[in-house]
């Protein structure tokens, strides 16, 4: 049975992605970052890639049901770790953005550090003059490890090179249920299982849903080079929780609704009033036909379609507060950011090459309660902030 199209949604971007030229694995990869959010154990996919590639492995805790001292504890003593606990973002190193003071104390505000904890794995690494680093979540899996370093290997010629995100897809809750309804629906890449080349980055994580697409997106203009290849595999997880389809809508609005000026060749640039008027009745739209289909589709089980028809429904009220003049403010306070996230960096390697200490020390702002962290060596004597002696990469000459 074909799949349904519609024209109020976009079900791929797939054209969007450059073609990648054959990999050359051997390459060095200088760390994964993990930003956690669940308990140790499943960092152990991340590890054992980390030992593959040799390379340290970074992860960053906060909240309850994860911290540093326990992952450094839990873990292959073999590893090159560095887990750090993540404070509030207001004591880092980080410089204060528009996209976050335009939403904070609204319902759109995200509460989650997904984005903190990126942004800062991505001035660490320009403190440490990291090249190529990966990032993986901790609800990832990693079938062939290699697959990393094929990616890495294609960063000379793209900003980030993302994996395909096999087993459950990877979307949001409204393109979830299209498909459960019958909808084409596509994946794109994203920060789950992305490698990223540190020179050629020129952006940083918004915190909003979708901040991945946000971060390869050259603001006010296109794309910046991206391409995908390799496999890795997403965890199940519930995409019908009413609070989460809430808190989606507003960025999947935003992303959508950028890429399908991109989609058109056009940039973003020609994102205005009037195509936020127009796209935001095209989502809404888009969403009430998903619930139609939901309700015809015979395969889904009744309780399954009941929460899928709750969550459409939360979908469809929070997009009915989103107003066009908020997508246009949102976008321009984003590429003003990117130009404030690029100052920020550049003063950073204006300076120079520091430790792992020096640059752990230096991640908070002066004042702030010190940045606590573990390796395995230091979490087998209790304390934290100790930085177990290396071997230089040769990434750091």
């Amino acid at each position: 049975m074909p799949s349904i199209e519609t024209a109020h949604h976009h079900g791929s971007h797939r054209p969007l992605i450059w073609p990648a030229d054959e990999s050359t694995p051997q390459v060095t990869v200088d760390a994964i970052f993990v930003p956690t959010a669940r308990p140790v154990a499943y960092l152990k996919q991340a590890a054992a890639a980390a030992l593959f590639l040799r390379c340290p492995l970074v992860t960053l805790h906060s909240r309850k049901w994860t911290n540093a001292f326990a992952a450094a504890a839990y873990l292959d003593p073999t590893v090159d770790l560095i887990a750090i606990d993540v404070p509030d973002s207001a004591q880092l190193r980080l410089p204060e953005l528009e996209t976050s003071r335009l939403l904070t104390g609204t319902i759109f505000e995200r509460r989650t550090d997904l984005s903190t904890k990126r942004n800062l794995a991505l001035v660490l690494s320009h403190m440490l003059r990291w090249k190529r680093i990966i990032f993986l979540d901790d609800d990832i899996r990693v079938p062939n490890p290699s697959d990393l370093s094929r990616a890495a290997s294609l960063l000379d010629a793209h900003t980030a090179v993302g994996l395909g995100i096999g087993g459950f897809p990877d979307n949001s809750m409204v393109c979830h249920a299209f498909r459960a309804g019958g909808g084409r629906q596509e994946t794109f890449i994203g920060g789950g299982a992305m490698a990223v080349a540190m020179k050629r980055n020129r952006s940083f994580f918004p915190n909003v849903y979708n901040e991945d697409w946000f971060f390869v997106l050259d603001a006010g203009k296109r794309l910046q080079p991206v391409a995908t290849v390799g496999q890795v595999l997403q965890y199940p997880y519930d995409p019908y929780r009413v609070d989460r389809a809430r808190a989606e809508e507003f960025g999947d609005v935003l992303a959508e609704g950028i890429f399908w000026v991109l989609d058109q060749g056009k940039p973003a640039s020609d994102g205005d009033l009037k195509h936020w008027r127009d796209f935001l009745e095209h989502r809404k739209q888009f969403i009430q036909q998903v619930r139609s289909m939901v309700a015809k589709q015979p395969g889904i089980d009744p309780a399954e379609r009941t929460r899928m028809e709750g969550a459409l429904t939360a979908a469809l009220g929070r997009c009915a507060r989103i107003t066009p003049e908020l997508c246009l403010a949102y976008m321009k306070a984003l590429a003003a950011d990117q130009e404030r996230w690029q100052r920020h960096i550049q003063q950073i390697r204006r300076q120079p090459m520091q430790s792992r200490e020096e640059a752990l020390r230096s991640l908070t702002v002066q004042g702030a309660t010190p940045l606590k962290w573990y390796t395995i060596k230091s979490a087998a004597g209790g304390e934290p902030g100790t930085a177990r002696r290396r071997r230089p990469l040769a990434s750091d000459q």
